[in-house]
């Protein structure tokens, strides 16, 4: 289960910089994240000064 960016993204950046596997991409109006690509690690999730992305059930 892959994690998503939801509405609450401020298009800050900080998720696709620390993104291991650089799955995270400037969508339109918000990041997104490739959920192929994705190894649910968390990483976006924690340096989100807004607590946008979650897992995608």
């Amino acid at each position: 289960m892959a994690y998503k960016i939801t509405d609450k993204c401020i298009s800050c950046g900080a998720c696709a910089a620390n993104c291991p596997v650089s799955c995270i991409s400037q969508g339109d109006g918000k990041y997104v994240i490739d959920p192929e690509a994705c190894i649910e690690c968390g990483t976006c999730s924690a340096v989100c000064p807004v607590d946008a992305p979650k897992l995608d059930n």
